[in-house]
């Protein structure tokens, strides 16, 4: 079993550092564009076109606005939750390949920009509303966006890309 030590040196090792960059890149876009939605847009729905307004919405539950609740038992537990997935991806990370590494690192850059607001504001503010018609998708964020890609790009990389085991 491996230590704490080792994959610190694992992680932090030079030829690693553009997930760090990757990592807070991510991170920043989302907070850029949630404090922006915050001072711009807060006070009513902005129609950008026929499919996309802007409209606050402040979530509570996970990604999408799933297992949004009052309790603060559950949101604090949700909340654990997230950050032990996001130490166990950082973990992962120092085990991957690649690829793998760089989808890992925009995945935990978009949980990292909702676990902050989680934290510091006890709620995730999405805004982005994509609908037809009278169909409403759920409310998201660029941190969203970002986790879904990373999420898709992992699927799609363990769907198609066979290894050299098989």
């Amino acid at each position: 079993m491996t230590n704490l030590k080792e994959i610190k040196n694992n992680i932090f090792k030079k030829e690693n550092f553009y997930l760090l960059i990757i990592i807070l890149a991510t991170f920043f876009l989302d907070r850029y564009s949630k404090l922006y939605i915050l001072k711009n847009f807060s006070e009513s729905t902005h129609y950008l076109n026929d499919f996309i307004n802007l409209d606050l919405v402040w979530n509570t539950g996970i990604g999408f606005g799933l297992l949004s609740f009052e309790s603060s038992i559950i949101y604090n537990s949700i909340s654990i939750i997230i950050g032990l997935i996001i130490m166990f991806l950082v973990y992962y990370i120092s085990k991957s390949n690649q690829a793998d590494k760089i989808i890992f690192s925009v995945i935990i850059g978009g949980a990292l920009g909702n676990f902050y607001d989680r934290v510091f504001i006890n709620a995730v503010p999405d805004f982005i509303d994509l609908h037809y018609g009278n169909f409403h998708w759920f409310t998201f964020n660029v941190a969203d966006i970002f986790i879904t890609i990373g999420i898709i790009a992992f699927l799609l990389r363990d769907f198609f890309i066979k290894t050299n085991n098989e």
